[in-house]
């Protein structure tokens, strides 16, 4: 019998979709010295307007904000049917490498970087990734996937001339298909605490259901070889999310575990992100957020799991904010 695609998040899952649909995979990199951090995002857009299908590689450097969209014919997208390894153009991704040849009047960029050690989220046939039992569910807005929540890197991208080793660097893996972005939804991601190893993956959206909505929310922490989960899905509640124009604030448990944070926002860039339609839109996202993070064991003497200051984090805030808090309270 053959595997359910579900139980491969990472794979390519448009082989048999109508349109519109979207996929795309969002690798972070950031160097050993921290110096240099990037987002690299390939993916596909499909259309019944022929002139807007098309496949395309983002590129957003994370210390100056600037970001760039490469945009190839539908006809250069290329998946492998039985593993994730997919090529746009020129360029390759795995989950264990990426390759790129990016070379037009906005960037040049090459290289290739390797990735070990990594962290992927546990699939089971209840529950295949980071979604739970909700990844069964045909008619979702947006599906998503962890493919590694921390792993070193090995290797060289020349860009712009300059070529910048990633050797002992950190990276993270992870991705979104489906028909469009919620309308509304915060996303936070950092693998930099002082704890090597330690990583955090945590989002809440707008959910479409049946003839309304709920906000619905996903979260793990990675930390000492222990990946501690909060969802909709498992019962977690929210006890409370604000959000301003310096920070978010938000937090979260279950009857055993209570997670807070509170991430500081700060300068980006802006990424294209698809609708129905097309990919028009404009989402900002930053790759210089810190976040303070707090986890308790609870109620039996709210013992203190991890308490850490995370750098390096990638953070977006987007769309119908007021609605999405008034979901999920």
């Amino acid at each position: 019998m053959r595997r359910p695609l579900i139980l491969d998040p990472d794979r390519y899952h448009g082989q048999r979709q109508k349109p519109p649909f979207f996929e795309g995979w969002y690798y972070k990199l950031v160097d050993a010295a921290e110096n240099a951090r990037y987002a690299i995002i390939p993916g596909i857009f499909l259309s019944d307007d022929l002139g807007q299908a098309h496949a395309f590689v983002q590129v957003l450097n994370g210390t100056t904000g600037e970001a760039t969209f490469h945009r190839y014919p539908a006809s250069a997208f290329q998946a492998a049917r039985d593993r994730f390894d997919v090529c746009v153009g020129p360029n390759r991704f795995t989950a264990h490498s990426l390759e790129l040849a990016i070379d037009d009047e906005q960037l040049a960029m090459q290289g290739r970087v390797d990735f070990a050690g990594l962290t992927p989220w546990p699939v089971s046939l209840r529950s295949p990734g980071i979604m739970g039992w909700y990844a069964w569910v045909p008619f979702m807005e947006t599906y998503h996937g962890v493919v590694s929540l921390d792993h070193t890197l090995r290797g060289t991208l020349t860009i712009g001339g300059q070529p910048i080793s990633f050797d002992g660097g950190r990276g993270y893996v992870e991705k979104d298909w489906g028909r469009s972005f919620p309308a509304g939804y915060v996303w936070l991601q950092c693998n930099h605490f002082d704890t090597p190893g330690t990583s955090l993956t945590a989002s809440a959206a707008i959910i479409p259901w049946l003839r309304g909505a709920f906000g619905g929310f996903i979260a793990g922490l990675w930390h000492e070889g222990q990946l501690y989960r909060f969802a909709t899905y498992t019962g977690a509640r929210v006890q409370g999310l604000e959000i301003d124009d310096s920070h978010v604030t938000w937090s979260f448990g279950d009857r055993r575990r209570r997670l807070r944070l509170v991430a500081q926002r700060a300068s980006g860039g802006l990424l294209y992100g698809p609708t129905r339609t097309e990919m028009a839109r404009r989402i900002g996202e930053t790759m210089l957020a810190t976040v303070e993070l707090f986890v308790h064991e609870w109620p039996e003497r709210e013992r203190l799991i991890f308490r850490g200051r995370g750098r390096n984090a990638g953070l977006e805030v987007h769309g119908d904010l007021p609605r999405l808090m008034k979901l999920l309270r």
